[in-house]
């Protein structure tokens, strides 16, 4: 590089977690430091900033990067500077496909710790080299962490977390290989939600399905163990956990045809213990967790009662695996405006529109709404009539126009729509106050663990204490990404003189363009000034942004066929 043209950027990361590492700070002035000592006082006072906190090296999921990233794209830089090259990336193939990009945007890339730089052939080749080593290190971290799963499995304890519908955790006593008394978990049976699982399995086997199984739950009064409506995600997700399968020789067969890791002599599934894996679910930041291949699984006899034998769970898995080509998709249509802003007046689920081959005098698709839990139960928990959709779209629409017509709750409307907006920013920023008390209390957990984890080194508990730290390292990367979301969000939240202009101007005009739009436009259009509506079976009740008391829109004739 030439002296005179450069401008810098500084990226810093750190895994606060850990409890050992350069801090944030430190790892800026180090690098204004060498900025400073090979190109000028001056670049190094300009360079711009970019901090991770909090976040792993493991993958590049981090706002900050991403901000540095899209900088890079508009040229406003021409360098990178990094005090450790692990500091950007611990993956090797993140790492090249980074190098890869700056060098097409003709940006270097300097680590000063290993005194690295990508403006030269020789830097670049060390570079690679390095982050082999920065991923051979994270891989054997990893490594380190199922050898210690492999230890624990022997006890067939339970490692924490929300335990399964069915059971509870209690605590026993063990003891450690070099004496020392600690605490392990074990699942213990819940009798009541025992039966409910027993039930939920028996009624899929007999149905065949996880849509008549989901409506048998909801006719029966049957709810989850928060107190939910069961879903087919829910009951799936009992029916696929083996936790649920007694230690038998069924259960021993199958598994090792799935090639699971077994670890437990053939003589331990007699059927008087559960089974229990470990390492079954990948999880990641932000992301439903994963369920992984079953020959990654670690299994082992439980120190818990199963509540199924092995025949069944296997017969409900070989079923499963049948009816993967007929899983439910939620319906989806191009033509009804109101999908997700539309609620039965009797249960308050949601109406969702249904399409008929069918088409009108005008040419249009014919439709219908109805209501979801009216359609899960079979009628049996809702009863609420069908409306003629395209009718009611229709309706909906000459309210939005007839307001745009009377000036006075023209302004009106204009008003509420601003106050509501204006609200939405005060409940975004409570919710920001409420994660970062959230993060607050996670510190202490986390300081907690650590301290734990140095007096637990190299006995059984090591990688439990692992485990946790992980866990709530993880859920603080998703809390960060939700701040930053909802400060985004928040700060977008103020209605500016110019948007609120361009709503005054959108709704003034509606009258004259809405015959010219498409489904998509008027769809939009309805979301801009109606936050719900609601059917009642005779009428529908329009609730526009701000208001207190629903608004029924004028009759256009029997709204009920």
């Amino acid at each position: 590089m030439e002296a005179g043209k450069e401008l810098f950027a500084i990226y810093s990361r750190k895994s606060k977690f850990t409890g050992k590492g350069e801090s944030i700070g430190n790892q800026i002035e180090l690098c204004r430091q060498y900025i400073s000592a090979h190109y000028g006082e001056s670049f190094a006072d300009s360079a711009w900033v970019y901090e991770d906190e909090g976040f792993s090296g493991g993958n590049l999921e981090r706002p900050q990067f991403k901000a540095m990233m899209q900088e890079a794209k508009k040229k406003r830089f021409t360098a990178v500077v990094c005090y450790r090259l692990d500091r950007i990336s611990r993956n090797i193939g993140d790492f090249a496909n980074l190098i890869e990009e700056l060098n097409e945007l003709h940006i270097s890339f300097i680590s000063i710790k290993e005194q690295f730089d990508t403006s030269s052939p020789m830097g670049r080749a060390m570079m690679y080299i390095a982050s082999v080593f920065s991923q051979l290190e994270r891989e054997t971290i990893a490594e380190r962490i199922r050898d210690n799963m492999l230890e624990l499995s022997k006890s067939g304890r339970w490692l924490g977390g929300n335990t399964p519908t069915g059971y509870t955790s209690e605590s026993v006593s063990s003891v450690t290989i070099d004496g020392k008394m600690k605490k392990a978990f074990k699942l213990k049976l819940i009798q009541e939600e025992a039966k409910l699982v027993r039930l939920i399995f028996e009624k899929f086997l007999e149905t065949g399905s996880l849509t008549q199984t989901e409506t048998y739950l909801i006719q029966n009064g049957h709810k989850t163990k928060y107190g939910r409506q069961f879903s087919r995600f829910a009951i799936k997700g009992i029916l696929t956990n083996p936790v649920y399968m007694a230690a038998d020789q069924e259960a021993y067969e199958y598994l090792l045809e799935k090639k699971v890791d077994l670890f437990a002599e053939k003589e331990a599934f007699n059927g008087s213990h559960g089974v229990i894996a470990y390492n079954r679910t990948l999880q990641k930041a932000g992301k439903t967790h994963e369920i992984k291949d079953m020959e990654e699984w670690i299994v082992a006899v439980g120190k818990h009662e199963g509540v199924v034998s092995g025949s069944m769970w296997v017969r409900v898995q070989r079923l499963l695996d049948q009816n993967k080509s007929k899983n439910y998709r939620k319906p989806r249509s191009n033509v009804a405006l109101l999908s997700g802003i539309l609620f039965c007046g009797c249960c308050g689920d949601y109406m969702r529109p249904k399409l008929s081959p069918r088409y009108n005098d005008q040419g249009e698709q014919i439709y219908s709404y109805l209501c979801t839990m009216k359609e899960k139960s079979r009628m049996k928990c809702c009863k609420m009539k069908n409306v003629n959709g395209n009718m009611l779209d229709q309706m909906v629409l000459e309210e939005i126009r007839r307001i745009s017509e009377d000036y006075d709750e023209f302004q009106t409307q204009l008003s509420r729509s601003k106050k509501a907006v204006k609200d939405s920013g005060q409940e975004l920023e409570w919710d920001i106050s409420r994660l970062n008390e959230e993060l607050k209390n996670m510190e202490g957990e986390i300081a907690g663990l650590v301290a734990s984890l140095g007096k637990a080194g190299g006995t059984g508990a090591e990688g439990y204490i692992i485990k946790q730290i992980d866990d709530l390292h993880k859920r603080r990367e998703e809390i960060n990404q939700q701040i930053l979301t909802l400060s985004q969000a928040a700060g977008s939240s103020e209605l500016t003189g110019p948007e609120f202009q361009l709503l005054k101007q959108t709704l003034s005009s509606f009258r004259n363009v809405v015959d010219l739009m498409d489904v998509r436009q008027k769809r939009a259009a309805v979301r801009t000034f109606v936050d719900k509506v609601i059917w009642d079976g005779e009428n529908v009740h329009l609730y526009l942004f701000g208001s207190e008391d629903p608004k029924p829109p004028k009759p256009q004739g029997d709204s009920s066929k």
